[in-house]
């Protein structure tokens, strides 16, 4: 196996997706057979591809702006930092406050712990030994991937350890015949995609900080992202789950059958459970064949209807080859024009949609896209369009919808909510919410994916106001339990959702989570004060 890290700086990299990147990164370059492990990457990224703004002020400690109370878990002292280092060789322990703060906040800068030491296990065996001495030592414990989390669930809230999975990077396997790759948590999404893309496979899971973001950290956190509509959840993709639980017992449901019919499907408890549970250590994926041919449309509509009515036909006309159908409306175009510089390929119009197809025969693709955008156009549903299948002019139309939240911090605080609802019911929230908040904000905008029903709610203001806040929640929460949504689609419950989320489950269903919860963590040392609300 040879590995090689190639620095890309100030520069275009064409990516395995189609797509041409610019940024900083560092891109593994590897050759190994199909059967050998080997590592895609031996750090993070410096920075997200496409959501890469961070905010630059230090945000006040969460446990101040949201009031919480510390449990009563025991603090990190020298004897505990003497094991650690017994353990792990020193570069893999890093304390200190400088050098923990980019782990301590997230990358919005909206939620600030204080984390005194962080760990960087290789190994399951040394995650597990890590959680048995914090089990035993009532420490509390903050697992963390690449941080890009957006409801607080991947930083800590006082001083919980954190435990990072950037240097469990390697990839176990990848059969080719049943297209299915076995690797440990800590690969970043885009390279382990790169990877895989050797053997005419993709990773079914693409975001918009895939340069950033931990396989392990999407899988505890059920992510959706930009292709649900056309290879499902991670429920459906993820065949195997290793996991270590509070009590550094290794729980290995790694099995890569894709039937298996025995028992429990104890996977699935690890996914979307937010590391509350036990520590995602290894994943085993079902990968689909990538596509030959892509394609991407953007269009301009004057009606949310005729976005609706757009999205019904293209599902009829597209069908199989239909991969992605996003949704943005002007206020967030007018963001990223305004902010980022950026500019949209075509006029003005209240509302924008991007399909992509992807399949395996171009012309055949080509001809059904030609054929639904005459279709559309013509009868008045689609006022504009344009299509693009060079992979640059692909990555300037999809940088308008990726670099969204990018440019929405450039405005100050941000109130981000992503919900599930009724596509009748999609953006009349944005509506609503607008009117409700008035001027005291500077911007109400919805994007996101309409072909799962999943919208991006987002509000700025000039800094983070708590008389905005409590105007924005409950109502926004009581306003998607009214119609039946969900007040998490793809980000995850974390910190800031835990004690709404009885706007979309029942109490019978809460006191079921609480109580696996104490059964598989009785001391409640795994990610506390996330997704499970206070007691």
């Amino acid at each position: 196996m040879q590995v090689i890290m190639l620095g890309v700086r100030g520069r275009r990299v064409f990516s395995a997706l189609g797509r041409w990147e610019n940024g900083v990164t560092a891109m593994a370059v590897v050759t190994a057979a199909p059967s050998s492990p080997c590592h895609i990457s031996t750090s993070p990224p410096p920075c997200h591809f496409h959501t890469s703004a961070r905010q630059s002020y230090k945000c006040e400690l969460t446990s101040k702006r949201y009031a919480v109370q510390r449990g009563g878990f025991s603090q990190v002292c020298e004897a505990d930092v003497k094991f650690f280092n017994d353990l792990l060789e020193p570069h893999r322990i890093v304390v200190g406050e400088a050098e923990l703060a980019g782990h301590n906040t997230d990358w919005l800068g909206t939620v600030r712990g204080a984390s005194s030491v962080l760990l960087k296990p290789k190994t399951t065996q040394e995650v597990s030994t890590i959680l048995a001495y914090c089990s035993e030592h009532n420490l509390a414990v903050c697992p963390q991937g690449g941080n890009t989390g957006l409801v607080g669930g991947s930083v800590p809230v006082f001083d919980e350890v954190i435990v990072c999975t950037s240097l469990m990077n390697q990839v176990e396997s990848v059969d080719t015949w049943s297209g299915v790759v076995t690797c440990q948590a800590g690969c970043v999404l885009e390279a382990l995609d790169q990877h895989v893309a050797q053997f005419g496979l993709m990773i079914p899971l693409d975001l918009g900080a895939k340069g950033s973001c931990h396989i392990g950290g999407n899988v505890s956190t059920n992510a959706g992202g930009l292709r649900l509509l056309r290879y499902g959840n991670l429920h459906g993709s993820i065949l195997g789950v290793e996991a270590v639980l509070a009590s550094g017992e290794v729980m290995d449901c790694i099995s890569a059958m894709k039937k298996d019919n025995t028992g429990y499907d104890l996977k699935h408890l690890f996914i979307g459970s937010e590391g509350t549970l036990g520590l995602v250590t290894k994943v085993a994926i079902s990968c689909p064949p990538r596509p030959a041919a892509v394609n991407l449309a953007f269009l301009g509509l004057v009606t949310f209807e005729d976005v609706l009515n757009t999205y019904k036909a293209a599902k009829s006309q597209l069908g199989e080859i239909l991969s992605s159908c996003e949704f943005i409306d002007r206020s967030s175009l007018e963001c990223v024009e305004t902010n980022l510089k950026l500019k949209a390929p075509i006029d003005e119009y209240p509302f924008y949609m991007l399909l992509e197809t992807s399949g395996s025969n171009t012309s055949h693709d080509e001809e059904k896209l030609n054929n639904f955008l005459e279709s559309t156009l013509g009868s008045g549903l689609v006022a504009n369009g344009t299509v693009a299948t060079e992979p640059s002019r692909m990555l300037s139309i999809w940088a308008l919808r990726e670099r969204i939240a990018e440019a929405l911090i450039h405005e100050g605080y941000t109130y981000k909510y992503d919900i599930s609802l009724p596509l009748p019911e999609f953006y009349k929230v944005v509506e609503d919410m607008r009117q409700h908040l008035g001027p005291s904000i500077i911007r109400c905008c919805g994007y996101g994916h309409i072909g799962d029903g999943n919208l991006h709610l987002n509000i700025t203001s000039k800094e983070f106001e708590k008389e905005i806040l409590n105007r924005i929640e409950p109502t926004v929460y009581e306003w998607t339990s009214r119609v039946n949504g969900s007040i998490s689609a793809e980000h995850g419950v974390g910190f800031k959702k835990r004690n709404y989320i009885h706007y979309s489950k029942t109490a019978g269903a809460i006191k079921l989570m609480q109580q696996m919860k104490k059964l598989m963590d009785p001391k409640g040392i795994l990610n506390p004060y996330k997704v499970l609300p206070d007691e």
